[in-house]
């Protein structure tokens, strides 16, 4: 379906519905950018993910879709079919080689890379980069928020890396402990939300990576005791994820649309002043967004709808069987279009990039004025005060 023009990349599902009186079927539409296989995920959007990274923008990609719909298997995927993560990671530093050599498409030197991995288990914040007895209170960390920086994990491991066989080593790491277990829906499912994070510290950006527990129904895959409780706060926390795309996608459309139309008609044609204080206190009014109802949205507050370069993945699955969480996942994926960022370069408040490029700029000038000595026609060549001093 790729081939076709972008005004023609539509999926349809079709579900049939048994009645009384025979078979009826409903048809639902949605637009789509590309359908995606698992090579071209990284050339289509891992290229672009480095390139605003080095520029100085925060960046996040997650997958979102029903369990054993192939979130994990698009984000990490395997040893002889590597995910996004693995392929992010090891273009990082070809990037950053290439930039000590030869001249790359972003404007690179080194940059010095930090990276966290974290699980969202039972609402419970867990470092899977520190070795823990399974589920344990000391080993649950607070989510905290900072004025300027917005939310952080608390001692959160935060390692230093200077090239990929060390951060592959940290990713094993990382896999091996986070929480998995097997269900009717999945064989390894995972029972946690994965936030991988990469930041630089040179151009002050952050990469978020993140592979979200699959939403799921009892019905389908059969859980009970902890693998229920587990199903249950996955659920809680995704239904807040589209609780939290909803009202920035309204929030977007209140303040692109209705205030226009509003503006337009507060015209001073002729309208009345209480439509005019109308438009003004919409404009005042924040629509309240529910962050704080979960972990995962509190700590994804500014990629969500911050400042952040934001990318889905939607991963369904074709079975008959799956067509709720299939058009659920879809809904999900239209909502999101909706949402428009406004990510801006990070810099240092103290040592502005673009201030130091420009006093550099400056400065260079200057000393190529200063290097160019004018010759006057019929003047000697020494130009000094104390050499003219002893001219005639």
């Amino acid at each position: 379906l790729d081939h076709l023009q972008p005004s023609l990349r539509k999926l349809s599902l079709l579900k049939g519905e048994y009645k009384k009186r025979g078979l009826c079927y409903s048809r639902m539409i949605f637009t789509y950018s590309v359908i995606f296989l698992l090579i071209q995920i990284f050339e289509d959007i891992g290229h672009d993910v480095l390139k605003a990274a080095f520029e100085g923008f925060n960046v996040c990609i997650f997958a979102y879709g029903q369990s054993g719909s192939g979130k994990s298997y698009t984000m990490m995927g395997h040893k002889e079919d590597q995910g996004l993560i693995p392929r992010v990671c090891e273009g990082l530093f070809l990037e950053t080689s290439r930039g000590k050599t030869d001249a790359p498409l972003v404007p690179i030197l080194f940059h010095f890379c930090i990276i966290s991995y974290l699980e969202i288990y039972n609402e419970h914040v867990l470092d899977l980069l520190k070795t823990r007895s399974p589920f344990t209170v000391g080993g649950r960390l607070r989510v905290r928020e900072h004025p300027k920086d917005g939310p952080y994990v608390e001692n959160l491991s935060k390692i230093a890396v200077n090239n990929y066989n060390e951060l592959k080593d940290l990713i094993a790491v990382g896999d091996n402990n986070r929480t998995t277990a097997s269900t009717d829906m999945n064989d390894v499912s995972s029972r946690s939300h994965a936030i991988f994070t990469i930041m630089l510290t040179q151009v002050l950006s952050k990469i978020n990576l993140v592979d979200l527990a699959g939403s799921e129904r009892v019905d389908s895959s059969q859980t009970k005791g902890s693998r229920l409780k587990e199903g249950a706060n996955i659920n809680k926390s995704l239904v807040t994820l589209g609780s939290v795309i909803s009202a920035l996608a309204l929030k977007m459309y209140v303040f692109c649309v209705v205030v226009p139309i509003l503006s337009k008609q507060c015209s001073p044609s002729g309208v009345s002043a209480d439509m005019s204080v109308g438009v003004q206190s919409t404009k005042k009014k924040q629509l309240y967004i529910p962050y704080r109802n979960s972990v995962l949205t509190w700590l994804l507050k500014d990629s969500l709808g911050g400042n952040a370069m934001t990318t889905m993945i939607a991963t369904i699955s074709p079975a008959d069987l799956n067509y709720m969480e299939t058009l659920t996942t879809l809904r999900y994926a239209s909502r999101v279009k909706n949402i428009q960022n406004s990510p801006t370069v990070n810099e240092d408040g103290s040592m502005k990039t673009s201030q130091l490029q420009a006093e550099v700029l400056k400065l260079q000038k200057q000393l190529e004025e200063a290097t160019q000595v004018p010759i006057v026609k019929g003047q000697q060549e020494c130009k000094t005060p104390f050499e003219q001093s002893f001219k005639g």
